[in-house]
């Protein structure tokens, strides 16, 4: 049986930006996705992820909720309100786990919303989900 993540999909064309804080957790997300080609870059917080944006748009963002400062919902507030970065699709990869804030992040425009620990597939599940539809969007 081929792997559902083979179908066709050139990776390599594809930026992802991983925001978190927790160095440890962009280490094992860039080891998972390694063997798949992404241009992958990284933000330790929510005013770096905005920063890397503004120099960079990325196809896809995957982003932590619980940062100091700027944390990942108001990331997506000001992604949504920019006319140049509404579009990009954004994957909230967060230990939040109440009905509430998986609600307010698909309200404030989050594409999707894994918890944490991520399983593996899943997340590759939902990345190829996401770049399928970027690619129809095209």
């Amino acid at each position: 049986m081929t792997p559902f993540y083979s179908q066709d999909l050139d990776f390599s064309k594809y930026t992802l930006l991983a925001v978190d804080d927790v160095p440890l957790n962009l280490l094992l997300i860039k080891k998972m996705l390694s063997k798949f080609n992404f241009k992958f870059k990284t933000a330790a917080n929510g005013q770096k992820a905005l920063d890397s944006v503004a120099e960079e748009k990325p196809d896809l963002i995957l982003l932590d909720l619980m940062m100091p400062g700027i944390d990942g919902f108001e990331v997506i507030r000001r992604l949504r309100a920019n006319p140049e970065t509404e579009g990009i699709h954004i994957v909230i990869l967060s230990a939040l786990n109440s009905n509430e804030d998986i609600v307010k992040g698909f309200k404030l425009g989050a594409n999707d919303f894994i918890t944490k620990p991520i399983i593996m597939e899943k997340l590759l599940t939902c990345i190829v989900t996401q770049i399928k539809l970027i690619e129809n969007n095209e």
